[in-house]
């Protein structure tokens, strides 16, 4: 016995050819022209685009030791301005309690800033992502730890300054100390220290204070008894002049 052929399949629903509508909700692609070289890179974090490597630091000291941190990534301008603000305050709280420490956390907040320049460089989204960006929050020195920081950074600030001021005060005592006088021929010195570490002054030949009279070695020999001038003494650094005694 024959049976009619069975109809065809209907399929329960229409699938649509065209594009397909997006659901409530779920953020709108960019539906500008695809960039030559394929679509541009999306924010590890968000998925939103365009995105570029970025990678801030971090530092935890804890008296003994220390904890070096990195946070790399493709990042859209929005999320790498929220990891940077929140490893900068997080560093500037908790980055300075170490001997090493110390010196350590200004470099690296020093080489935040310097990520933040390439971040500020970042276009603004064009594509929007698969979930919300990360909230950049307040500027860090609108935060409670960028205002604690400043007690440490005013205190290493003042230190730097001090440092400072004593390498001035070292180098004109120095100079100030080593401003001997320049011997010439014929002229009568006293010493007023030993001959390990002279201290010459020049004194008029005729006073009771002249013990040696200055004689040029290349022009006339020294005696057994002559003493010999410092270096620092001569004119060009180089020569020794003869002491010999006047007593």
């Amino acid at each position: 016995m024959s049976h009619p052929p069975h109809p065809p399949h209907q399929l329960p629903y229409q699938q649509a050819s065209g594009p397909y509508p997006s659901a409530p909700g779920w953020p709108q692609q960019y539906a500008g022209a695809m960039p030559v070289g394929g679509p541009p890179a999306g924010c590890e974090v968000c998925g939103a685009s365009p995105a570029a490597p970025v990678t801030v630091r971090g530092h935890q000291g804890m008296l003994v030791i220390m904890r070096f941190l990195r946070r790399q990534g493709m990042f859209c301008r929005t999320c790498a301005l929220a990891v940077f603000r929140d490893m900068q305050a997080d560093t500037m709280v908790l980055g300075w309690w170490g001997p090493i420490s110390v010196f350590v956390t200004p470099f690296t907040l020093l080489a935040n800033v310097s990520a933040l320049s390439g971040i500020k460089q970042i276009p603004a989204p064009v594509t929007a992502g698969w979930r919300p960006p990360l909230d950049p929050g307040k500027p860090v020195f609108r935060r409670p730890a960028g205002v604690l920081a400043l007690i440490p950074l005013g205190v290493l600030g003042l230190l730097l300054l001090a440092v400072q001021i004593l390498l001035v005060i070292g180098l004109v005592a120095e100079s100030s100390g080593s401003d001997h006088p320049t011997l010439t021929v014929g002229s009568c010195v006293r010493n007023d220290g030993d001959w390990i570490d002279q201290d010459l002054r020049t004194v008029p030949c005729g006073s009771a204070d002249a013990q040696f009279r200055v004689s040029d070695p290349s022009t006339s020999v020294c005696l057994p008894e002559d003493h010999r001038a410092g270096l620092e003494y001569s004119k060009d650094g180089a020569t020794s002049f003869c002491l010999r005694s006047l007593k």
